[in-house]
């Protein structure tokens, strides 16, 4: 975690921030909030609910609280987390951890009472918003997996119903929406980056002179804690870590199934707010190649996970050239049990609890689209 420090005038006191959240499959989304709410102050804190209070009040997460607590800790814009933070936000909270205010997206969040989570610190004036990342969340992640679809590719338009490689078929083939209204689940939104949001995800970082850069790549779907000790392994191996993320297509026809669940531009933003990763190649060759090695920057070593050995479409190893110049090393991490299929298999063993989830949510969302259409109704009446 980053020392507290102060980027202002000497003497200032440092602004310390407070952000909550359930993090739950933490992505780019949850990692841009923390993005903009670090850069409103100098010390950023990120309390993460429990399991039992998620639960509570908003219904079963996905990803187990030391999950949560571990995604949110790697992201580099978090400089110190809070496990077990409060589902409604306190000013004892926030006076326990000196907070001068609290920063959240431009949606409610509600208790399992119906009540404004932030209403104790709207009403207190320590309270700021920041803008919610339009085209991903949970919901919209939870929706793909139980649609089995590939709509939100690059370049997709179709949507399948094959099963997922590596996922029990059986669970899948008895899987069925039911009378779940058309869009309850997943209106498939496409998220298009651009170059500003790339650079504000970017490190920023060249490798100095002697530097030793480690090279990894795949698909890093739905970025998890596998993944994040992945880097930690691989970057200790080195001083500056470069990953090369595999295009959609790559991706799906290795995978098969509707894999990747998230798209390339998706899977490069999660890639980037990790606090252990210095550069991406973006759609980087499946095999390593002459050009990998050397024209992005010079690698020193290559690193893969020493119990995945996929093999590239044509049947051949994708590390056969940095085994032969010797650079090619493999690493064990403690989190192999977790994987993007095993995420999308407790989805899918939980299906009905996820489903009644999603057409609340939906019900919620369409009440708030439809209350925000009549105010702009009324609005422009008064206008004419």
């Amino acid at each position: 975690m980053a020392e507290e420090t102060t980027n202002s005038s000497a003497g200032r006191k440092p602004i310390r921030v407070w952000v909550d959240g359930c993090f739950d499959m933490m992505h780019f989304g949850h990692a841009n909030a923390l993005r903009q709410a670090r850069a409103m102050g100098d010390y950023l804190i990120v309390g993460v609910h429990s399991d039992e209070e998620v639960e509570k009040n908003k219904g079963p997460c996905v990803m187990k609280e030391d999950e949560r607590y571990a995604a949110v800790a790697a992201c580099k814009w978090a400089d110190e987390i809070v496990k077990n933070a409060p589902y409604v936000t306190t000013l004892e909270i926030l006076d326990k951890y000196n907070i001068d205010f609290v920063v959240h997206g431009d949606d409610i969040t509600t208790a399992a009472d119906g009540t404004d989570c932030y209403q104790l610190v709207k009403d207190a004036g320590r309270y700021k918003e920041c803008k919610r990342t339009v085209g991903i969340s949970t919901t919209e992640l939870v929706g793909r997996m139980l649609l089995l679809t590939r709509d939100h590719h690059i370049r997709g338009s179709r949507t399948v119903k094959s099963p997922i490689q590596g996922v029990d078929e059986t669970a899948v083939a008895n899987f069925s929406l039911g009378s779940m209204p058309a869009g309850a689940l997943t209106g498939i939104a496409h998220y298009l980056s651009t170059s500003k949001k790339i650079i504000q995800f970017s490190s920023g970082r060249e490798p100095k002179p002697g530097d030793k850069v480690v090279y990894v790549d795949g698909a890093f779907d739905m970025f998890h804690t596998g993944h994040i000790e992945f880097f930690k392994k691989a970057r200790e191996l080195g001083d500056y870590l470069l990953v090369g993320v595999h295009d959609d297509q790559t991706v799906n026809a290795v995978k098969g199934g509707n894999f990747p669940v998230m798209n390339l531009q998706e899977r490069v933003l999660g890639v980037l707010q990790c606090r252990y990763v210095d550069e991406v190649i973006i759609g980087a060759p499946y095999s390593v190649t002459k050009d990998v090695l050397e024209d992005v920057y010079h690698v020193d070593v290559v690193v893969h996970g020493a119990s995945d050995q996929p093999l590239d479409i044509d049947g051949r190893d994708p590390y056969e050239l940095p085994k032969e110049l010797g650079i090619y090393r493999e690493v064990d991490h403690p989190r192999l049990d977790l994987t993007t299929t095993t995420i999308i298999e407790r989805i899918i063993e939980n299906r009905h609890v996820y489903i009644e989830r999603q057409a609340r949510k939906a019900k919620k969302a369409l009440a708030e689209a439809e209350a925000e259409q009549r105010e702009k109704e009324v609005k422009a009446a008064l206008h004419l």
